[in-house]
């Protein structure tokens, strides 16, 4: 009978950080190039064997959302920025990003998901909704008016939910509602902090899933206003 060994568990190392801080020093493409194998072996791979590894978790969460480790298309960002019509003309970020987004929204960044930034001495974890376009943000706005318990319970829960938000309630909806405050919100979304050490550590697997787990109320009630199953 063949033994099974545990398989490796995914290691988010300090070189990535190391990367990232260098990359933020020498942001050009001619380093990049010079250093391209240790962004793959540092930064990449370890990202990708993450990703890979919180699929199971996150199916425990919702089976409905993806932990994708496709180096194209998949849950992690591009190192590469866009531009084109940005006049910071810096070719990369100098952060990672991975989003875990609902099966039926693979392409849409703006939909309901979790979310992990990785930079050094700024990492933090997220979920929710973050700019949401015109129509799914009138949607769930539609469904705080509708639900007020519901939505008040996330707070009593101890979720924060903040963003960039409208000095007015909008067009269409009560100013005295009980919710007025959080009908004026333009992204719904949660922050956790993590230090690079926390990042670094053997239990970081366990510490991002219990706060998707946490924060899952939060996606859930974004997801059924958008009518995405749960």
């Amino acid at each position: 009978m063949r033994q099974q060994t545990e398989p490796e568990r995914p290691g988010l190392g300090p070189g990535l950080f190391k990367f990232l801080g260098e990359l933020k020093r020498h942001n050009d493409r001619e380093w990049f190039q010079a250093n391209r194998d240790r962004y793959e072996a540092e930064v990449k791979l370890p990202v990708q064997g993450f990703i890979s590894a919180f699929a199971g978790p996150l199916e425990g969460i919702s089976r409905h959302f993806l932990a994708d480790p496709r180096g194209n298309g998949g849950s992690m960002f591009r190192i590469n920025r866009d531009i084109r019509f940005s006049p910071n003309k810096e070719p990369y970020k100098t952060n990672v990003g991975a989003q875990f987004r609902h099966r039926d929204c693979t392409r849409d960044a703006h939909s309901p998901g979790f979310y992990l930034h990785l930079e050094p001495g700024a990492s933090f974890a997220s979920a929710g909704s973050w700019h949401p376009d015109p129509a799914a943000l009138q949607r769930i706005r539609e469904r705080i008016a509708a639900h007020p318990r519901a939505w008040k319970a996330l707070g009593e829960a101890g979720l924060a939910v903040g963003g960039e938000a409208l000095k007015r309630v909008p067009a269409g909806f009560d100013p005295g509602h009980p919710c007025a405050e959080d009908l004026k919100l333009k992204d719904f979304y949660t922050h956790t902090a993590l230090t690079d050490r926390e990042v670094c550590a053997p239990d970081f697997l366990e510490r991002f899933t219990a706060i998707c787990r946490g924060n899952a109320p939060l996606v859930a009630f974004l997801a059924k206003a958008l009518d995405l199953p749960w």
